[in-house]
């Protein structure tokens, strides 16, 4: 059975958030056609990342704990975990919005932003002899950056909140796949190419690696949510000319 076991963790991480996506006051299931092309997209980009670093060893995976399928060099486990975990952040997300109708963050988003994006490009670039370091931190450096500067978005103190609140999950579920909780990886690292510096068994990149792909996640969502409802807004209108 341990075979399973990383398909098993994508499918606990999604389960609960799945289930609860249909409660009449949620409904998050009516949000799919946002929260899929954004998985897509999102996917486009981590996807090829993943398989480049996995060719280049930054990263490997444990067969002892794989079903052995693959689709390139990645399990298809690795490519669900693009799918579970999204889902479920992007699901807590809609919830947190709905249940915390203030949003507590967003006077000091713009703040945060700039803060934690300097913050990270300068760790990435203090450190382009480690591969996972450097991409990753100057990565989401960059993007927060964009979303201060250029995007201005609206939704990055509820985007900074939700991920606050999916921070025990995160350790949860990637405390499972760093070594917490059996005897070995499921996902193994070359500590030459990070900082070395782990919470737990799990190296700190991770935890900025998961803020870039679920930003860019939500900054999907929001922009087809976004189109939908400037559509629905110009649709009298189209009506009547």
């Amino acid at each position: 059975m341990e075979k399973y076991l990383y398909l098993c963790i994508n499918l606990g991480s999604i389960i609960i958030p799945f289930i609860a996506g249909f409660d009449k006051r949620l409904q998050f299931h009516r949000q799919w056609r946002f929260l899929f092309p954004a998985i897509l997209l999102t996917m486009l980009v981590f996807i090829p990342w993943d398989m480049l670093k996995t060719h280049l060893s930054v990263w490997g995976f444990n067969p002892r704990y794989l079903m052995g399928s693959y689709i390139g060099n990645l399990p298809v486990e690795e490519w669900l975990f693009f799918i579970a975990i999204p889902y479920a952040c992007i699901f807590t997300y809609h919830a947190l919005n709905y249940l915390v109708k203030k949003d507590y963050l967003g006077r000091y988003a713009g703040m945060i932003t700039l803060l934690v994006g300097i913050t990270f490009l300068l760790i990435g670039f203090a450190n382009l002899h480690r591969l996972y370091t450097s991409v990753t931190f100057i990565a989401t450096g960059v993007f927060l950056l964009f979303h201060h500067f250029l995007f201005k978005a609206s939704y990055m103190g509820r985007f900074f909140l939700m991920y606050l609140a999916t921070l025990l999950p995160f350790f949860i579920v990637n405390g499972l796949l760093t070594g917490t909780f059996i005897p070995e990886e499921v996902v193994n690292y070359d500590n030459l190419q990070n900082l070395g510096i782990r919470i737990g068994t799990i190296p700190v990149e991770d935890m900025v690696y998961g803020m870039l792909m679920l930003l860019m996640n939500i900054s999907w969502f929001e922009f087809f949510k976004r189109n939908q409802q400037k559509k629905n807004q110009s649709q009298p209108a189209d009506v009547l000319s």
